[in-house]
């Protein structure tokens, strides 16, 4: 396994070491000791989650406030999305700034964003496939939403030929970056 840390230093892109034949391929998706290492400290998964999605649909930028904020750990098991996390821990050297990487079944990569981060991602392919751990559990009075446009954050999402993403209408609802 690869960790690669991010423009954000705390926002880590894993890349598994990939073992492929005639007959196909195998990896490892997750081995606790060497994310802990590569981390240099524990992490206690508590939840799997998966969601499937067409092309276009907007996911985020979802974060949960604390006590309940959430580490992700990402990866694409089918298509291919652009996968973003922002930094909104106040009095960081770098809030209000996001990364972003492309993950899709075919490159393998994984995105880890520690909790204080919003995460969100837009599919680009027919439809993905998306898994990811939490480091605790969905708390919906605790779940908050950046409107993914916002003008202060500025991400540069890629363009879907013309056509406008498809949100969730908590997602249309979303708090602006300066509210939230």
């Amino acid at each position: 396994m690869k960790a690669t840390p991010l423009a954000i230093a705390d926002v880590l892109l894993i890349e598994p070491r990939v073992f492929g034949d005639e007959r196909g391929f195998f990896f490892e998706s997750f081995n606790q000791q060497q994310f802990e290492a590569a981390l240099g400290h524990a992490v206690h998964f508590v939840q799997d989650n998966h969601s499937k999605s067409q092309k276009g649909v907007l996911r985020g930028l979802h974060y949960q406030l604390p006590p309940k904020a959430q580490g992700k750990l990402v990866r694409v098991v089918q298509g291919e999305v652009f996968d973003v996390a922002v930094d909104i821990r106040k009095g960081s050297s770098t809030y209000g700034q996001w990364v972003a990487e492309i993950l899709s079944a075919e490159n393998k990569k994984q995105l880890w964003i520690p909790p204080g981060f919003a995460h969100g991602f837009l599919t680009l392919s027919e439809t993905a496939e998306f898994l990811y751990k939490t480091t605790d559990f969905w708390s919906p009075e605790h779940e908050r939403s950046i409107v993914w446009n916002d003008a202060v954050l500025k991400i540069k999402w890629p363009d879907l030929d013309g056509l406008k993403p498809i949100l969730a209408s908590k997602d249309m609802a979303a708090d602006q970056f300066n509210d939230f």
